[in-house]
């Protein structure tokens, strides 16, 4: 007989307390983080030494319909630095559309 061997990652978050386990063919990770106000944000492979920034949006919003935080500021983008580069999520805002007779 011969044995099954399951090979798994483990992920962690550095801004909150969240760990997760997944199959080693999961190539990523998100989610909702409490250190970075209820925002989308990667998990991070264990043993990787890295930051997570969410970067506060700066111009002006108008009408736009944008992603924010739990404290309402609206948000533009999620970095994570690490010593080997760096990845960014972006918020685009959303478009709409309206239809008149």
């Amino acid at each position: 007989m011969i044995p099954l061997l399951s090979a798994t990652r483990r992920w962690y978050c550095p801004n909150c307390a969240v760990e997760d386990v997944t199959a080693a063919s999961v190539p990523n990770r998100f989610h909702t983080c409490a250190g970075l106000r209820g925002l989308t944000a990667p998990l991070l492979l264990a043993g990787t030494r890295a930051k997570v920034t969410a970067h506060e949006r700066e111009d002006y919003v108008g009408t736009e319909h944008v992603q924010t935080d739990d404290a309402g500021r609206p948000i533009m983008s999620i970095t994570t630095e690490r010593d080997d580069g760096q990845d960014v999520v972006v918020f685009a805002p959303t478009a709409t559309a309206r239809m008149e007779n």
